[in-house]
């Protein structure tokens, strides 16, 4: 296998002629690491680990694109090899420690080889949103921006009960409208607005970029891993979404 062989397009674009305003993306959908890094000096089986990639959001965003006819853009490596939702300058953008688990390949990094990740993994995924951005703005298309995470039931030996969250900064409105929609079509979900996380510019760089800072609606939604086990779990996830996302108050003032 050749080198470039080793190193597959950054970024799958899902349906890209999709005609409605939410934009999906889902930067941590592959676990993926090149041959050559050797899994960073982790065995096989923390590579099916969270820390590794977002279990299960792949599968739901293909499907909700499906169902909306939305456009989506998928990330292509593991997150250990550099995160795609994070800055560039942030320390959580290449981690050389996640959860509990010490990344070998990560440690002491020399500046070209973070550059080498850079310019192959985070900016051509991260070009290809803009281009796509680009074309919608020419044609004065307007954008929901919705990111689609999943999260480990547990964390640092704390059980979680949310069955999802929907995270935001400045689209409440929407966030808000789309947790009472959720909670109405189903009264057993646990469904709460900014957990298990809350959202910062640099680890919530896609919302951030995409969304906030140029003034498009825009939400993640994070699933419980636990819940998307399946296909056919993924498969119903993105169809609820499909019927409670609020795009129709996402453009209110």
């Amino acid at each position: 296998m050749s080198q470039n062989e080793h190193w597959p397009t950054a970024v799958d674009i899902f349906n890209v002629a999709g005609a409605s305003p939410v934009l999906l993306l889902c930067p941590h959908a592959s676990n993926y690491i090149p041959h050559p890094y050797r899994n960073l000096g982790l065995p096989e089986s923390e590579l099916q680990r969270h820390i590794a990639w977002d279990i299960g959001a792949a599968g739901v965003t293909r499907r909700l694109a499906q169902v909306l006819d939305a456009p989506a853009f998928l990330g292509t490596y593991s997150r250990l090899m550099i995160d795609l939702n994070r800055a560039l300058h942030a320390e959580s953008s290449i981690v050389t420690r996640s959860e509990i688990t010490d990344i070998p390949g990560n440690a002491a990094l020399t500046p070209s080889e973070r550059a080498r990740r850079t310019s192959r993994i985070f900016t051509p995924f991260h070009r290809s949103i803009e281009a796509h951005l680009a074309e919608r703005e020419l044609a004065k298309r307007r954008v929901v921006l919705v990111a689609i995470h999943s999260f480990t039931p547990i964390f640092h030996g704390t059980p979680r009960a949310w069955h999802a969250g929907v995270l935001f900064e400045r689209s409440a409105r929407l966030a808000h409208a789309t947790i009472e929609r959720l909670r109405a079509a189903d009264g057993e979900l646990h469904v709460g607005a900014n957990v298990p996380y809350s959202v910062t510019p640099d680890d919530d760089y896609c919302l951030w970029v995409y969304a906030d800072k140029i003034g498009n609606p825009g939400v993640e939604i994070e699933i419980r891993q636990d819940l998307l086990a399946r296909p056919e779990h993924q498969e119903a996830w993105a169809n609820r979404l499909a019927q409670t996302l609020a795009i129709d108050v996402a453009f209110d003032a």
